[in-house]
């Protein structure tokens, strides 16, 4: 396990706002999902393009964010370049991922405006990491894994503002070529990298895991790294055996990464099987069946499943192992600033007391079969189906926003 420090730990009321407004913009996000027609869905659908955009920006973007803030200081034992940086990315990544929103959904002119000031907001972001990274004498796995996927943010978002004025017609640009550098640099390069590389540090201190080996994390993350490249230079010499060459290369990284998290699972000390266990493992076995419908995309050609595969790799992988990191990580932060100080001196709750038990168990049931039900309907391509997995949805976020108001008001 690599050594955790609360020495270099920023104020909580720094890091609060990523996740309420992250949470807001989960609900916001779901709430998206009943304007979305199952008829003829189509990945260049610009309604799809708004969501897609609304739930990463808004919810995993801005929750990784928050949870940076207190994790990169943390692990790397040094100080933030610029902590105060941080009060500016949250209402600016806020204001451009609403921009674009509105400008996929029905204002395309929005779109070059919301990209600039997104691309501010993230830019901010990555040069603070930069710097704060800059003071560390010696790497590790964690600290290349957040170099690598905060280097691939850098160059997806650039992609990104690039597609938004050729989009709104501010310039020519091939858009086509550009979203598939753009989507895997962001999705992959940077959100999953991201997941993978803080599992290290995340997994075992959670679980209480000991004696695992790191060496099929640092295959994967070089495979799905090298991944990434491949995918990208295809996108610009217009080679097919590249892109399909990376996209094997993911799935077997991914693949890989599964093996990692089962052995850190079956090492671990702690076996109660609480939400944010049940939330990891929905999030990894819909990792495996996002992947599944990926490679049956690839076979059949089928575009549902290529979609459905996006579906489960963002409402089922990155949606459920960010909100069950949430509810162990905003317990932690709220008890180590409101309550650490009176240790010795009264009676102070537990961790697991501050957790929301009825909110949090309707958010992962609720959520799971909203799912599983929108998977579906995207295969089907059924809009009844789509609206009752939203239905679903929307209860289990209602949920979660209450859990996260709870955990962060706790007294």
């Amino acid at each position: 396990m690599f050594s955790i420090s609360q020495d270099f730990a920023p104020p909580f009321k720094l890091i609060a706002p990523f996740f309420i407004i992250g949470s807001l913009f989960y609900l916001a996000s779901v709430a998206y999902i009943f304007f979305i027609s199952a008829q003829n869905i189509s990945m260049l659908d610009t309604k799809i393009l708004g969501f897609v955009h609304l739930f990463l920006l808004g919810f995993i973007m801005m929750t990784i964010f928050g949870a940076m803030a207190q994790l990169v200081p943390v692990v790397l034992e040094v100080g933030h370049f610029g902590v105060e940086l941080f009060y500016a990315i949250w209402p600016l990544l806020s204001i451009g991922t609403i921009m674009m929103a509105f400008g996929f959904f029905s204002y395309p002119m929005l779109l070059p405006f919301g990209g600039v000031v997104v691309l501010i907001s993230i830019m901010v972001f990555i040069m603070e990491i930069f710097l704060t990274i800059k003071k560390v004498k010696k790497f590790n796995l964690v600290m290349k894994s957040i170099l690598l996927s905060n280097t691939f943010l850098f160059f997806g978002i650039i992609f990104g503002l690039v597609m938004a004025l050729g989009y709104s017609g501010l310039i020519e640009a091939d858009i086509n070529a550009l979203l598939r550098s753009h989507v895997f640099l962001v999705v992959i390069g940077y959100v999953t990298i991201t997941i993978m590389g803080l599992s290290v540090v995340l997994l075992p201190m959670f679980g209480l895991s000991h004696g695992f080996s790191t060496k099929p994390l640092e295959k994967a993350i070089a495979m799905v790294c090298l991944s990434v490249l491949l995918v990208v230079l295809s996108s610009f010499i217009k080679s097919a055996f590249l892109e399909y060459a990376g996209y094997m290369l993911a799935t077997l990284g991914l693949f890989m990464y599964f093996y990692f998290v089962q052995t850190i699972y079956k090492t671990r000390a702690r076996k109660e099987i609480d939400i944010y266990a049940k939330s990891l493992i929905f999030s990894y076995f819909s990792l495996i069946a996002s992947l599944i419908f990926g490679i049956a995309y690839i076979i059949f050609g089928f575009e549902p499943l290529l979609l459905s595969s996006g579906w489960m790799m963002f409402f089922g992988f990155f949606s459920f192992a960010v909100t069950g990191h949430v509810y162990k990580i905003i317990p932690f932060l709220v008890w180590f600033e409101k309550f650490s100080p009176l240790v010795g001196k009264q009676k102070v709750p537990m961790l697991v007391d501050m957790l929301p038990k009825k909110s949090s168990s309707a958010q992962f049931v609720f959520c799971a079969v909203g799912v599983i039900v929108v998977a579906v309907a995207i295969l089907l391509q059924n809009d009844a189906l789509i609206k009752a997995g939203a239905s679903f949805l929307f209860v289990g976020a209602l949920a979660f926003v209450r859990s996260v108001f709870y955990m962060i008001n706790y007294k």
